[in-house]
């Protein structure tokens, strides 16, 4: 396990479940604006298939507003943040 996975480890996420924060575009077929938010993302929350469609898990998001800033215009076409008492809670620096 690498460093950053451990610190990513001892997060805790509280995931609303009824209301994604971020919503995307699952029509792109931008390769390249697809793989802009696979390698940016620092949690990870953004993989290719196989067929590349993009997988996408909001559950992890940091909330750093990453893909937002990337893609927003493209993939991305909600992002806010939580509701109240939802989200990430960090916890070591």
């Amino acid at each position: 396990m690498s460093k950053i996975e451990e610190k990513l480890g001892v997060n805790k996420y509280y995931v609303d479940e009824a209301v994604a924060h971020i919503e995307i575009n699952e029509n792109c077929g931008d390769l390249t604006e697809k793989m802009k938010l696979v390698n940016a993302c620092p949690a990870s929350c953004y993989t290719l298939r196989e067929d590349q469609t993009l997988a996408f898990d909001y559950a992890g998001c940091l909330e750093c507003g990453t893909c937002r800033i990337l893609c927003g215009n493209t993939i991305v076409k909600k992002w806010t943040y939580p509701a109240d008492t939802k989200g990430v809670e960090f916890r070591k620096g």
